[in-house]
């Protein structure tokens, strides 16, 4: 069975950081993409970034140069290094592994996702 499992959320002050991870189990991450996402309340899910399997990495444009997406294949886990927290990015916060970043395509595999609150 695929499964992701998020952590490494929480409550900061503006300009905080955090490191969230997805961890995988049942299944190489390694072989797949990871997206990460997120939804605050009243809002709909948006895209935060990816990385593909071969490590390269895109990003919203509202989180370009504060967030960084990177993966430790050997720990079969993939990371979300957020720096500069903002209240605007509050919300909960999921990953999935699909085949790819640039085509997209379906998420074979979602985490239960992990909330992360900004706010002074």
């Amino acid at each position: 069975q695929l499964q992701l499992v998020e952590s490494g959320g929480g409550s900061v002050q503006p300009g905080g950081s955090l490191r969230l991870s997805c961890a995988a189990s049942g299944f190489t991450l390694g072989q797949y993409a990871v997206g990460w996402f997120r939804q605050a309340p009243g809002k709909e899910r948006e895209g935060v970034g990816c990385i593909s399997s071969g490590g390269r990495t895109y990003y919203a444009d509202s989180v370009t140069d504060r967030f960084t997406i990177s993966r430790d294949n050997a720990k079969n886990t993939v990371y979300l290094q957020m720096i500069g927290l903002k209240p605007e990015d509050t919300g909960v916060y999921d990953c999935g592994a699909s085949r790819s970043c640039e085509s997209g395509g379906p998420v074979a595999a979602w985490g239960q996702g992990t909330q992360v609150t900004v706010s002074s």
